[in-house]
């Protein structure tokens, strides 16, 4: 089998909650100035292995996402024709790539464009970078909020969502959005989540709810975060 090829992207995606670095790199010169004053060895442990979570945060947000998305679109052998919703796209790392897909169908991303969430998020970046990566003409965005989507019951084949869920405050919020998720999705759809936190939720409420396949699993080293997948009922099988 030959191995996929991830093309180099053309855009600019910025830093996926991005006062995270800067807050690992703040720790990493307390402990350094604490090692300093104090001469603890177990400060100076502490600097590198903090640094060293830094890189990889680091390079799951620059690198690793796109890589392990491109294999999980890859994976749904899509025909091109299907209508793809992002929730919380941000600036566009996996609905560009989910629109490299399409042919005729549509890439759908929604996002409120807060930038404590993404560096530089908004939707006139997302649209340059649309414009980047040669798919403008496959994508859409909204502004709308996760926990109630503008669209019709049963409208999208495919629903994905990369570290946007969890920035949705109290447990009922959460659930609400995923509960949308289901909502817009066909009969046989696929729902995809990666998110750093709230995922056994999630799966438990999409197992509640009646969904197939609901799975949790780690994508690997290159993605610091569980993956939820579930396929929604086909009534007519």
């Amino acid at each position: 089998m030959t191995e996929r090829v991830i093309p180099r992207r053309r855009g600019s995606y910025g830093i996926d909650a991005p006062f995270a670095p800067a807050f690992l790199t703040g720790f990493a010169v307390l402990y350094l100035v604490l090692a300093l004053i104090t001469g603890r060895l177990m400060y100076f442990l502490c600097v590198p292995l903090i640094l060293a979570v830094d890189a990889a945060y680091l390079y799951t947000t620059l690198r690793g996402k796109f890589a392990v998305w491109a294999e999980l679109l890859g994976q749904l052998n899509l025909r091109g024709d299907e209508r793809i919703l992002d929730l919380g796209c941000g600036r566009g790392a996996v609905l560009l790539l989910a629109a490299q897909h399409l042919t005729t169908g549509r890439a759908v991303g929604v996002d409120l464009w807060r930038r404590v969430d993404q560096s530089g998020n908004s939707p006139d970046a997302t649209r340059r970078n649309a414009l980047a990566e040669g798919v403008a003409d496959r994508v859409d965005l909204h502004t709308a909020d996760m926990r109630a989507l503008p669209f019709e019951d049963e409208s999208f084949d495919v629903v994905v969502s990369n570290f946007a869920i969890h920035n949705i405050g109290g447990r009922a919020g959460r659930e609400k959005a995923v509960s949308e998720a289901v909502r817009v999705l066909r009969p046989g759809g696929r729902l995809l989540i990666v998110d750093v936190r709230g995922t056994r939720q999630y799966q438990a409420q999409l197992a509640k709810m009646g969904m197939n396949e609901v799975a949790r699993r780690r994508p690997g080293w290159r993605l610091m975060a569980p993956l939820v997948t579930a396929t929604k009922p086909d009534r007519r099988s």
